[in-house]
């Protein structure tokens, strides 16, 4: 498959990046607003990925042609970033699968705190600015990317995946599951949204409390 990773100059999009580059067969493709800065993070990635004996190719383009002919299309950018996103990509959408891991949080009293927008959760905000035909999926909500991207890290994470549309629901969790030390698992329609976005502030405030638990995630038995 060819997954494109819109907005993954960033730290989550460098972390799937890598681990999809290393892990699994499919495409990867970088895009940003600044074409420019998409290849220069394309070239970085590759850089990592040949010093661990891994020769690979990712491009890096401005979003939308990133998102042409993708059968996959992962948001990695903040909530506030997100609808003007989607907008910018809207035509080369067509029916391709759209994953939200963005998550609305402020800090409030020294802790973060959920903070969703108005439409209840941060996946409903991008299902109401995605094209009308376009698959809108929540996953990889609350992975701690510096981790993510260290590929000498084991993770042992499960990643809740929701959705409307079971078709693709099913192909967000196989590409999640072909990730090495990730897990994903059916956590229900988009209505399920607030409960999984919220477990993101959860999982910073326990780990900036426990010293010995940086870089957390989830897993469940």
């Amino acid at each position: 498959m060819r997954i494109a990773l819109l907005g993954g100059t960033g730290d989550l999009g460098e972390g799937l990046a890598l681990r999809l580059m290393r892990d699994t067969d499919h495409e990867v493709v970088v895009g940003s607003r600044d074409p420019e800065k998409a290849r220069d993070r394309a070239a970085a990635y590759e850089d990592e990925l040949a010093g661990r004996g891994i020769d690979t190719k990712i491009n890096g383009f401005a979003n939308p042609m990133a998102a042409d002919r993708a059968d996959v299309a992962i948001a990695c950018v903040p909530a506030y970033h997100l609808a003007d996103t989607i907008e910018a990509v809207a035509d080369s959408l067509d029916d391709t699968p759209l994953v939200s891991p963005a998550v609305g949080m402020q800090r409030d009293e020294g802790v973060m705190q959920y903070n969703p927008p108005g439409v209840g959760s941060v996946t409903a905000l991008a299902a109401d600015a995605a094209p009308a035909g376009v698959p809108v999926v929540g996953a990889f909500h609350g992975l701690a990317a510096g981790r993510l991207a260290d590929l000498d890290s084991d993770l042992g994470w499960d990643v809740p995946v929701i959705g409307d549309d079971d078709g693709a629901k099913a192909t967000v969790t196989d590409l999640v599951d072909a990730i090495d030390g990730l897990r994903g698992l059916d956590a229900g329609p988009l209505a399920a949204a607030p409960a999984v976005e919220s477990l993101t502030p959860l999982l910073i405030n326990v780990a900036a409390s426990n010293d010995d638990l940086a870089d957390l995630g989830v897993h469940f038995t």
